[in-house]
Formats: structure tokens, sequence, C-alpha cells
């Protein structure tokens, strides 16, 4: 039987490079649920996507500008967002920064 990890300490998981551009490392995942930071230089974009898994967004650094269903906001460090299962978002960089999002269930793409 192989034990879940459930720590994760600051700097351990290796940057995966995006396919937009910016880098992404998921610290920890379980079959429920998935903790990934991602980094954005200043003018990084996440395309605007959808997907099912819902989604909570931690803006650990930086200021972003975050596109939500249509809704824009400008969200900078200490600020958060959700999106509900299927909605399109996406988010422009306007310094650099770093995300810390949650993904329920987990993105078993990521793991890939």
């Amino acid at each position: 039987m192989t034990m879940t990890k459930i720590f994760a300490h600051a700097g351990e998981a290796p940057w995966t490079p995006t396919p937009d551009g910016n880098r992404r490392r998921v610290l920890l995942s379980t079959d429920e649920l998935m903790l990934v930071e991602f980094g954005f230089d200043k003018g990084g974009v996440g395309a605007l996507h959808s997907h099912p898994h819902v989604q909570s967004s931690y803006v650990a650094e930086g200021r972003f500008e975050v596109t939500i269903d249509g809704l824009t906001e400008i969200l900078e460090a200490g600020g958060s967002f959700i999106v509900p299962s299927g909605l399109v978002h996406g988010v422009r960089a306007l310094e650099a920064g770093r995300l810390v999002d949650s993904f329920a269930p987990c993105r078993a793409d990521f793991l890939a």
C-alpha cells in the first residue's frame, strides 16, 4: 500500500514548464484534492480555458488581472478567487508573481 504524502516543504517540488510559457509545481495531491503552485513572469498569461474541476486560487506574490466567466478584477498578494466547475477563466500577470491553486478533484493531467 502506498502512503499518501501529507507534508510538503518549500522548494521541494521541481518546477515544470507549462504550455503557455509559465511554470508549475505540484505540491501535494490525492484523488480528491490537489495543491499546485504556478509561477509567472511579468506579462505572463494563463490563457482563457475551462475544466470540470473546482479551483480556488491564492495570490501568493504579485498582481494579476483575473477573468472568470467574463468578469475581470485585479488581485494583489493576499487576494484570492474561486472558479466553479466549467467556467471559462484566465489570468495575466501585471508583475512577476505566484498563484497557489487547489483543484477538486485532482488534475490527473498535471501528474502525467
